[in-house]
């Protein structure tokens, strides 16, 4: 076992190596987003469960009583517990308060979702520069020596490879993460505005 954990992380490292300099930022971009992406898939489960119905959103409106963090960590009591702290006691404002809060959650649903996007658009392009970089190292190599030293040749042919490959290795899963994270922000947009209507009414 530790003898595979060793040979692995060997090659790991020649693969890192013979893609030149532009995988130091492709590995900066792959760390920083799966970090968001982890960060916002945490974030979004953490809405999903333990959440509460409108009624008993609503009980708890019209009893003045806050959620019990313990039982309700969703996005409805995330809600509630917004509109609790702001409301106003006239009915009339407390509509707009309450839409407000509404509004304010669905924005911060949108948080990171951006800079994954870009992130995954920006990997493939810095492996492309990769692929340039490796061909002007080759036709240097051709310049100099001709097309007899192939090893010198195979250099420059292997990082511009390498880094298209990885570059399309951390876009492609970046981008259905970004697709998949929205979705579930859509969701959780749409039930926060039913909640939200469905509360409004009731003011």
């Amino acid at each position: 076992m530790t003898e595979l954990l060793i040979t692995t992380v060997y090659q790991m490292e020649e693969y890192f190596h013979s893609g030149g300099i532009v995988m130091f930022p492709l590995a900066v971009i792959s760390l920083v987003m799966w970090l968001l992406i982890i960060n916002r898939a945490l974030y979004f489960r953490r809405l999903y469960r333990k959440n509460m119905n409108p009624r008993t959103a609503w009980t708890h409106i019209s009893e003045g009583r806050l959620p019990d963090p313990k039982q309700y960590q969703g996005a409805v009591s995330l809600l509630v517990v917004e509109f609790m702290r702001r409301r106003s006691g006239n009915s009339e404002l407390d509509r707009f308060i309450l839409d407000e809060a509404v509004l304010r959650l669905n924005r911060s649903l949108d948080g990171f979702l951006g800079t994954i996007g870009a992130l995954a658009a920006v990997a493939p392009l810095m492996g492309l520069l990769g692929t340039v970089i490796g061909m002007i190292v080759t036709f240097d190599v051709i310049a100099v020596f001709g097309t007899g030293n192939t090893s010198a040749m195979a250099g420059g042919i292997s990082e511009a490879l390498i880094t298209t490959q990885t570059g399309l290795l951390v876009a492609i899963p970046g981008l259905y993460m970004k697709g998949f994270l929205d979705r579930r922000a859509h969701k959780l947009k749409q039930r926060n505005a039913v909640v939200g209507y469905y509360l409004r009414r009731r003011l």
